[in-house]
């Protein structure tokens, strides 16, 4: 008859905890699949390839594929059958409209806006700083026939590209804007010509000895603007308002006139954040 074998002795001490890989592991999947689901949310209204959305996100073709698959799984992502391109699907749409009743700052800032519009004849635009980036959530076109193309709701820009991303770069601690210039003069160049950065840091410079930022041409040719930051209570930049014309309609009078009309709405709105949403619910 066979006798069961021993068991096998062990040393004492605990025992390392096995399941902390599959966690990391899985953590990590979770990172790259947000990160792909951002790189469909930025991308343009005709949506994006798979190599464009690997390379945005970082990752080999396969693996963007087997996550895509997963998100469209979810409703989160969606592609086109004809020509292939991945867009936002309507799980996103859902959790956006949900995210909304929160996180409103275009509901709270949709009549600042519409008054900088209607008062000024121009397009009027509410921003929101993401990171080194800026997202134009409304855009409210004026009664002047002659409109600008700075910017749609939905744009992304580097910050200090246009007036709303001075005004934000203005609005931070001195230091810390001079840091994330250095980070954005390569996108900075690249979008508005060489030495693009050391002009904004000029516009910077100038914003915050006036209280408002000037963009004299310098993404569009003339297509001038001028904004200013909404400010959290603790002075950190929430937001920008900011109004858009072209050249002939922005003479050093008016900018006194659009500053002022400007600063009073930025006023308005400041108070509303300060009872409705705090920084840390605010898109990130």
């Amino acid at each position: 008859m066979l006798s069961r074998p021993a068991p096998l002795a062990t040393a004492p001490g605990p025992a390392a905890p096995a399941p902390a890989p599959a966690v990391q592991g899985g953590a990590q999947a979770v990172d790259r699949a947000l990160g792909l689901l951002a790189a469909v949310g930025r991308a343009p209204a005709e949506g994006a390839t798979l190599a464009t959305l690997a390379e945005a996100a970082g990752m080999s073709k396969p693996t963007a594929r087997r996550l895509l698959i997963s998100l469209i799984a979810a409703h989160l992502v969606e592609q086109d059958h004809g020509s292939r391109a991945y867009h936002l699907g309507p799980g996103a749409w859902l959790l956006g409209l949900r995210a909304g009743r929160r996180h409103d700052m275009a509901r709270l800032a949709a009549d600042c806006v519409a008054r900088l519009a209607a008062e000024s004849g121009d397009s009027a635009f509410v921003v929101v700083p993401q990171g080194d980036e800026y997202l134009c959530l409304t855009r409210i076109e004026g009664a002047h026939p002659v409109r600008t193309h700075a910017m749609l709701a939905g744009d992304r820009k580097p910050l200090g590209a246009g007036a709303a991303g001075i005004a934000l770069l203005a609005a931070l601690p001195e230091a810390e804007a001079q840091a994330a210039l250095r980070r954005l003069a390569p996108a900075l160049d690249a979008r508005m010509g060489e030495d693009a950065a050391a002009h904004v840091a000029g516009d910077v410079a100038r914003a915050r000895a006036t209280g408002h930022a000037l963009n004299p041409g310098r993404v569009v040719a003339g297509s001038w603007g001028i904004g200013v930051p909404v400010l959290w209570p603790d002075g950190r930049p929430a937001a920008a308002l900011s109004i858009a014309a072209v050249e002939t309609r922005m003479g050093p009078a008016r900018e006194e006139d659009l500053a002022r009309l400007l600063r009073a709405e930025a006023a308005t709105l400041a108070d509303r954040l300060a009872h409705h949403l705090t920084p840390e619910r605010m898109l990130p």
